[in-house]
């Protein structure tokens, strides 16, 4: 279902400018044929970045709501307005680059907690991620197309693919009564510990560092989920792989992760060779093991960090560059 506000008068526009601290919107025409080219765009980054009251993403039409396109100078379609308190604070034309550029930052400022649009951790619905970025990288997870991604050996009891690249504070770092009554938002394998998940880029993209948080309860019983240890990431893939298909082809790379890894949030920061992943439009990430005796793995969170390049022809996936490197 999408996050986005479909604005239907000009009071209502009102008072979404007074209830979420940041707006993002997209004046646009059903005539307008940039207008459908950027739209997919513009709903994946509500999709991944929507914060209740927080961060919203919100729909004009400039042909039926006239007052609004009058009263903030809207001269050519599509224009992208974003506001902070309710005030303009910048404008951008149908450049999808440039949208999506200027969103993650705002989701970056969001995310990181110390900034002057007073979002953070602790802010109900406010966007999280653990650890810093590495310099010149940002966070690019939401150009995952998580509609085109896919689990295997993933139990249907918790949640799906898209839980692991929800923006939320993950419900295992909540105590008492915040955790409480909420879904399963994690994913843990089913009949063993393997978990193969494949994930398309809406762009190609130039892949830094993964972050992947798995939060098992403290528990010596064999039958608590454990963290992955033995990961394979295969870079431009065209679909996901079985799991002894992966086991003939070689891996983009392969990280072993032990206790120290992990940070107090548990999140395992890890640097990519990235020499190998410089045109990546898909990446295979297989849980080859966990860390431990148990038969299940479990998986909170996952985020890229990296830039983004060309956006990426929907619907075909290419192989771009060596993707059987050591």
């Amino acid at each position: 279902m999408s996050k986005t506000v479909q604005i239907s008068s000009a009071a209502q526009f009102s008072d979404l400018l007074k209830s979420s601290r940041v707006v993002v919107t997209d004046f646009y025409a059903d005539w307008c044929g940039p207008c459908k080219v950027v739209a997919p765009i513009y709903e994946q980054l509500s999709a991944s970045l929507s914060r209740p009251n927080q961060l919203t993403f919100s729909k004009v039409n400039a042909d039926t709501q006239t007052e609004i396109v009058s009263q903030y100078g809207v001269t050519s379609l599509p224009t992208f307005i974003i506001f902070k308190q309710g005030q303009v604070v910048e404008k951008v034309g149908g450049d999808p680059r440039k949208l999506q550029e200027v969103v993650r930052k705002l989701a970056a400022e969001a995310e990181g907690g110390s900034n002057s649009s007073g979002f953070g951790e602790s802010s109900n619905g406010g966007s999280w991620r653990a650890g810093d970025l590495p310099k010149g990288y940002g966070d690019v997870t939401d150009q995952v197309d998580v509609k085109g991604s896919s689990l295997l050996n993933a139990d249907n009891e918790f949640g799906g693919v898209g839980v692991l690249f929800d923006g939320s504070k993950p419900s295992g770092l909540q105590k008492g009564k915040a955790a409480e009554g909420q879904a399963k938002d994690w994913v843990e394998s089913d009949t063993d510990e393997q978990l193969m998940l494949f994930m398309p880029f809406n762009s190609i993209l130039k892949v830094h560092t993964l972050q992947i948080t798995s939060l098992p309860p403290a528990s010596e019983d064999d039958e608590v989920p454990m963290r992955p240890k033995t990961i394979q990431l295969y870079s431009n893939r065209p679909h996901i792989l079985g799991f002894e298909e992966a086991e003939d082809i070689p891996a983009t790379q392969t990280i072993t992760l032990s206790e120290k890894d992990w940070d107090s949030t548990g999140t395992a920061t890890i640097p990519l060779r990235f020499v190998k992943f410089q045109n990546v439009s898909s990446l295979v990430l297989f849980v080859v093991d966990g860390d431990g005796q148990g038969d299940r793995v479990r998986v909170d969170r996952l985020r890229i960090i990296g830039e983004t390049g060309d956006k990426r022809e929907m619907g075909k996936l290419e192989k771009i560059g060596d993707e059987h490197g050591e």
